[in-house]
């Protein structure tokens, strides 16, 4: 896989074809691809809700109104819309369910280190909640990773993909009862295939130049 290829591909789409549905076998892939994403000390602090029926999407596009409406039809229009959000706190329960996780799935050759990893991931979440006290704005860039993650992993599909700020995080929250349990929403990925009327389609790519965004040591 060319992945050089596909980030030159890839581009935020503008407008979506409503009439067509990513095949089910797609989107199971895609997320299982995003399930497995990086994050600091394997911490995955994040939950996804997917919506692909009309009426799941609309509920996602109340957060867009009055002062987003630039992104409704994004999210209307678009096969299947996630949303990312972040853990509002690093519970005891979920550093726990974590580590029995790990342990399940082999992670420790023995009970040393299985207590290695729970120390590390909780030294790292102490020092992002009680020393930098920025724990919520590091649980929200492990999202972030997760963003990047489906981005480049769309793109090897073959879908269209628009990341979205642009939305009330209230709202959103509210809808879905997210705070209750726990969450917040982050950022709004839509999926599918672009229009014809998606005049970011036809524009060129551009980046920096590379010489002004490596340095070499």
């Amino acid at each position: 896989m060319d992945t050089v290829a596909l980030a030159k591909r890839r581009y935020t789409t503008k407008a979506y074809d409503a009439s067509r549905r990513i095949p089910q076998a797609t989107v199971d892939a895609l997320l299982e691809q995003l399930r497995h994403s990086p994050s600091s000390v394997n911490s995955q602090p994040w939950h996804f809700i997917v919506a692909d029926s009309a009426e799941g999407k609309a509920r996602l596009a109340k957060s867009t109104e009055p002062d987003f409406a630039y992104n409704t039809a994004k999210i209307l229009n678009a096969s299947h819309v996630i949303v990312f959000a972040a853990r509002t706190d690093m519970t005891d329960a979920h550093l726990q369910a974590v580590l029995e996780q790990e342990d399940q799935d082999g992670r420790f050759r023995d009970e040393q280190a299985k207590a290695t990893g729970d120390q590390t991931r909780r030294f790292y979440t102490d020092l992002h909640r009680l020393d930098n006290k920025d724990l919520q704005h590091w649980m929200e860039k492990q999202v972030y990773l997760a963003l990047g993650t489906a981005l480049l992993g769309a793109a090897a599909y073959g879908l269209d993909a628009t990341p979205i700020e642009g939305f009330d995080s209230k709202v959103m929250d509210a809808e879905l009862g997210l705070r209750e349990r726990g969450f917040t929403s982050v950022v709004v990925l839509a999926l599918g295939y672009r229009s014809e009327d998606d005049f970011n389609a036809g524009l060129g790519k551009s980046r920096l130049p590379a010489q002004q965004v490596f340095t070499f040591l």
